[in-house]
């Protein structure tokens, strides 16, 4: 069963629960396909009445920021143990090559790694604990932290949301033709942010502005 077919069976108050929990558990440290959930729930908001998108994005954005400031508190008092044994639970996600990568953008970008970081799912993961880590003063982390959880959380779930009411206004007037060219449009302008958002990290990555390879 495909996430959107199921997220229909579910009802509107658990779907909050699950949209806040699953993105503060990600934005934590722990591998979890908190932008699969956060997409397929606002399109499913725009078909059905019953879902508020304004609560769906709150809701989102509130488990972005706690989450986040979790894995801060969790990354300041753990220190560098808890990457080794993270590394050790989720080798894939906390390779010492990715940890190494994620640093490097802490390093010359600061508390704007963890505003762009909400929107490249590798440091989404790691903003959190590594700010931590790296000992970056709380200040910093939680004003980055806010404006990035707004953005991206607010923000996926507004677009979204008016891609699927475009998308089904359209299919009335239009039949599929107008709902294939609401979801370009839709698809283009996220792919267009999260490809600025990965140019930053890269620069970031390294000072010559190649990306460097994680090892295999």
């Amino acid at each position: 069963m495909h996430v959107q077919e199921w997220l229909e069976t579910v009802p509107p108050l658990s779907i909050y629960l699950l949209v806040g929990v699953v993105i503060g558990l990600e934005s934590l440290g722990i591998p979890l396909p908190g932008e699969i959930i956060l997409v397929s729930s606002a399109l499913l908001a725009s078909q059905h009445g019953d879902i508020n998108p304004f609560i769906l994005g709150a809701c989102a954005t509130a488990g972005a920021i706690i989450g986040d400031s979790i894995g801060y508190a969790i990354g300041r008092k753990g220190g560098r143990p808890l990457l080794a044994k993270l590394g050790r639970r989720f080798p894939k996600h906390f390779s010492e090559s990715n940890i190494a990568v994620a640093e490097r953008s802490f390093d010359r970008w600061g508390m704007w790694a963890v505003f762009f970081g909400r929107f490249i799912a590798l440091l989404r993961i790691f903003a959190g604990p590594l700010a931590g880590v790296l000992q970056m003063p709380y200040w910093r982390f939680l004003t980055a932290n806010v404006l990035g959880g707004i953005l991206w959380a607010g923000g996926t779930t507004a677009v979204i949301y008016y891609v699927g009411v475009v998308a089904e206004a359209w299919l009335k007037r239009f039949s599929w033709l107008g709902l294939v060219l609401a979801v370009l449009i839709g698809a283009t302008s996220m792919l267009v942010i999260k490809r600025k958002a990965k140019k930053a990290a890269e620069k970031a990555e390294s000072p010559e502005g190649e990306l460097v390879p994680a090892a295999e």
